[in-house]
């Protein structure tokens, strides 16, 4: 049985002037039989038929349909576009345009979807970064007005109040610095240097340096046993010191006393390595997980600020990772712990 779900225009057109044309023949046929007469009859009827059946769905339908395409790709006729129109698109069945629609449709929204989400992180991002300047801000402002209003006159006074200051202004100055280098990482105008290091010494300096932080919470730390055999990786070894060293601080600030970080180290598919830190602390909601690589975005904002930081040394860890072209990954539970991964190339020769 012949399907007419999926016809293109020509196809149509001889189907419709079928249906017309051999029935009108019989007719004819039946009137006067001469077998000549109605075969005559039914190629004039055919051919007539077709041609007008064409010409109508051409220029009143798919005249129509290519102003849709037009406006979906919002195209400007150029020569290759017209040479599309004239003779690819008629070809298409009505189904084939309805699913191209549909998809463009759908693409659409999600593009909708997306800019209102960008717009409400947006809004978030503007309202976390006043946030930020303005707790400094005020503090100063504070400061110095008290200052101006008399405490000068008592030198313990105005140098505490002088000292609390100084350490705001420290605190915007590492804030705009953040800033900065997140800027400079997006837009690609901080160039990597790459040399060939290996990863199990590098975290080990870093575990010396941050050995003091770490006493204060009788935090441990540990390389995964197995994971001791040296790995040498080619990257920017002083930018991986930072990514290494705010994945350290921050497994110290939200772990608990006595707790334990665990350094591990794996060769992928002989091309990458994954680096991984782990620790045992408060851990972060799977809500919050998506999340945690943005600017400013705390999973608990109180608390986070009672540790210090703007929110930014996740986000700046990212962009250091998608530098280098890798992936960076969180896992976690709440009460038992949190893991970040990512992933850099292997010893180049």
């Amino acid at each position: 049985m012949l399907k007419t779900k999926n016809l293109s225009p020509q196809q149509l057109s001889a189907f419709t002037a079928c249906i017309l044309s051999i029935p009108l023949s019989v007719g004819i046929y039946a009137i006067r039989p001469d077998w000549i007469i109605a075969l005559v009859s039914l190629v004039i009827i055919f051919l007539g038929s077709y041609f007008l059946i064409r010409f109508v769905l051409e220029s009143f339908i798919y005249r129509k349909i290519k102003l849709i395409y037009k406006f979906i790709y919002q195209t400007k006729a150029t020569k290759r576009e017209e040479t599309y129109y004239k003779y690819i698109l008629p070809q298409k069945s009505i189904d084939e345009v309805r699913a191209d629609v549909e998809k463009w449709a759908e693409q659409r929204s999600a593009e909708i979807e997306l800019l209102k989400q960008n717009e409400a992180y947006r809004k978030e991002f503007l309202q976390n970064l006043s946030h930020e300047f303005k707790t400094p801000i005020f503090a100063i402002q504070g400061y110095v007005d008290t200052l101006l209003g008399g405490a000068m006159e008592n030198p313990s006074v105005s140098k505490r109040f002088l000292e609390n200051a100084a350490k705001n202004v420290d605190r915007m100055v590492h804030l705009v610095e953040d800033l900065d280098e997140i800027s400079k990482l997006e837009s690609g105008e901080q160039p990597l240097y790459k040399e060939n290091f290996i990863i199990q010494e590098l975290l080990k300096e870093i575990f010396e340096t941050l050995s003091i932080k770490m006493a204060t919470n009788h935090t441990k730390y540990a390389i995964k046993k197995g994971c001791e055999y040296p790995i040498t990786v080619f990257a920017d070894k002083e930018k991986i010191r930072q990514v290494i060293n705010n994945l350290v601080e921050n497994a110290v600030k939200y772990g608990k006393k006595e707790g334990h970080i665990v350094a591990s180290f794996y060769k992928t598919d002989g091309k990458h390595v994954l680096i991984e830190l782990s620790d045992d602390g408060i851990g972060i909601a799977e809500e919050h997980l998506s999340r945690v690589f943005e600017r400013f975005y705390r999973t608990d904002r109180g608390r986070s600020r009672d540790v210090g930081g703007a929110g930014l040394g996740l986000a700046i860890c990212k962009h250091i990772i998608e530098a280098h072209r890798q992936t960076i990954h969180v896992r976690s539970k709440i009460d038992i712990g949190t893991t970040v991964g990512f992933t850099l190339e292997s010893k180049k020769d």
